[in-house]
């Protein structure tokens, strides 16, 4: 009966060239190593190498066991990572988000809703939570933008709106509106952990120096520097205008987005109650 430890073994063997480099690796001594592919070679009534005097390789029935080897193993871990999202799924809904603001508001939300599971949330890439919503990894995403693909759901959350937060001394503090590039070039206090806004800084502010600071630290210069800095609308609505600055709308499409919630199609059931929350605000 073949075991995976005996093809992780074949693998080695066949990355390393020689079974002393394998078992290095493998934490084996020579001989365990030998022993355990001569065992390999006789559960599969095959021979796998070429043995020479201080030599051993593959040959062809080694080599295409080697490609077996690593399609069995790269199933085996997906079954594994599968079986566990699925367990987490039933007890867990992780939230991946595109940006800070929407965590603000949707996992308290979830928790009010479904006070038996536990939620948990991160913010990570728009490709990389588009992905691992179809591999199970995440119940429920935010992007900044629509998604139709077949098995997805998709409703549109909120939105949120950027402004330039300046001093009242600022040059362009009187500006009804503003464009990103108007400020391109200056030095700018800026959030850390902002997940896509921080790409649209860098695409949009090439020019900027950006001064990143944690919430805590970056709140407490706020209040005592008079560079300039963004603002969402998100929080002002949430928290006021509570310092001495100047909000000044910033008209680049890339600063005011619409958010959107995504689920697998045959798991839009379970979020039914958190989908018809988000319908009626």
């Amino acid at each position: 009966m073949l075991e995976l430890y005996q093809l992780e073994q074949l693998l080695a063997v066949s990355d390393c060239g020689t079974l002393s480099g394998a078992a290095k690796r493998l934490h084996l001594s020579q001989p365990a190593l030998s022993r355990s592919m001569q065992r390999l070679e006789a559960d599969l009534q095959v021979p796998l190498f070429i043995r020479r005097k201080n030599k051993i390789e593959l040959n062809d029935n080694g080599r295409m066991a080697v490609d077996y080897a690593q399609k069995i193993l790269e199933q085996t871990q997906d079954m594994v990572s599968r079986i566990q999202a699925f367990e987490r799924s039933r007890r867990t809904i992780l939230v991946g988000s595109c940006a800070p603001a929407p965590l603000w508001e949707i996992p308290p939300l979830l928790s009010n809703l479904y006070p038996d599971m536990t939620i948990s949330s991160e913010m990570r890439e728009n490709d990389v939570l588009l992905q691992k919503l179809k591999d199970n990894v995440y119940q429920l995403i935010i992007l900044p933008y629509p998604v139709q693909e077949p098995g997805i759901a998709c409703v549109k959350y909120g939105e949120e709106h950027l402004f330039f937060s300046l001093p009242p001394g600022h040059p362009l503090s009187a500006s009804k509106a503003l464009y990103m590039k108007d400020l391109n070039g200056e030095t700018m206090l800026l959030r850390t952990r902002l997940g896509f806004w921080r790409q649209v800084t860098d695409e949009k502010m090439p020019d900027t120096r950006f001064l990143e600071q944690d919430e805590i630290a970056y709140d407490e210069l706020l209040r005592a520097s008079a560079l300039p800095s963004f603002a969402s609308d998100v929080v002002l609505r949430r928290e006021g205008n509570m310092l001495n600055r100047i909000n000044v709308p910033i008209l680049d499409e890339e600063a005011n987005v619409t958010y959107y919630c995504l689920c697998k199609s045959s798991g839009q059931n379970n979020l039914k109650g958190f989908f018809r929350a988000i319908a009626n605000d």
